[in-house]
């Protein structure tokens, strides 16, 4: 059954906003790279979500629009030559660096989103809607399903080449280190944490302020340059 408008409107808004960066940002540009991606995936969860796929569609946009926001403030804070939170300044800072490839781009954009942002936009879904994260779980999952299914396809296209072998090597060593997986259940953890921490203020900034800069380190070992 189709959704009506009001569910998949705020969703075709930012789906606007990252079109408008993708025709905006020059070819190789990391930012981009992620852009691309992260485009793919919120695209398609308009679709899923006009057509009915979600059970609860309110709480299915809410999400995904308060994640999409989180990333988009971040390139807002970039473009005002203001600091983004530590999780996406390292992509930030290496977007153009000519040994870094595209799919550490990518994975290292993942990293930042789902490592920091999901779990703060589950909490922002929460206090919205007035519920909990456990009644945000299936869409939650949902959406990391879909995340999944994509990874393996970003893997694909943008490993390098017969002609980069010369580094193929050290960048499946890399990047092999990181799982989306465990990145999931690790957000789904701290999103119950800060949830549980939401009316100790001091406790729940330091706990998202060390959260940040975790998920920004491993962010920085994705963008390890491995070629000049």
């Amino acid at each position: 059954m189709a959704q009506p408008a009001y569910f998949t409107a705020p969703v075709d808004a930012v789906v606007a906003r990252m079109r408008a960066l993708d025709a905006d940002l020059p070819a190789g540009d990391g930012v981009g790279v992620f852009n691309r991606v992260y485009l793919a995936v919120t695209e398609e969860v308009g679709r899923r979500l006009a057509a009915g796929r979600f059970p609860d569609p309110r709480a299915a946009s809410t999400l995904d629009v308060r994640f999409a926001e989180r990333y988009l403030a971040a390139v807002d804070e970039a473009a005002a030559d203001r600091r983004p939170p530590a999780c996406w300044r390292p992509l930030f800072q290496l977007r153009r660096h000519p040994g870094v490839r595209p799919l550490q781009f990518a994975l290292a954009g993942i990293n930042a989103h789902i490592g920091h942002d999901l779990a703060l936009a589950v909490v922002d879904t929460c206090r919205t809607l007035g519920c909990r994260p456990a009644d945000l779980e299936d869409e939650f999952d949902r959406v990391g399903e879909l995340l999944g299914s994509l990874e393996e396809r970003i893997r694909e296209e943008l490993m390098p080449g017969p002609d980069l072998l010369q580094i193929a090597d050290p960048l499946t060593h890399l990047l092999g280190s990181w799982s989306l997986e465990r990145a999931r259940e690790a957000t789904w953890t701290a999103a119950r944490a800060l949830w549980a921490l939401r009316h100790c203020a001091d406790v729940a900034e330091e706990f998202t302020e060390r959260l940040d800069a975790a998920v920004g380190f491993a962010g920085r070992m994705l963008l390890t340059p491995l070629a000049d």
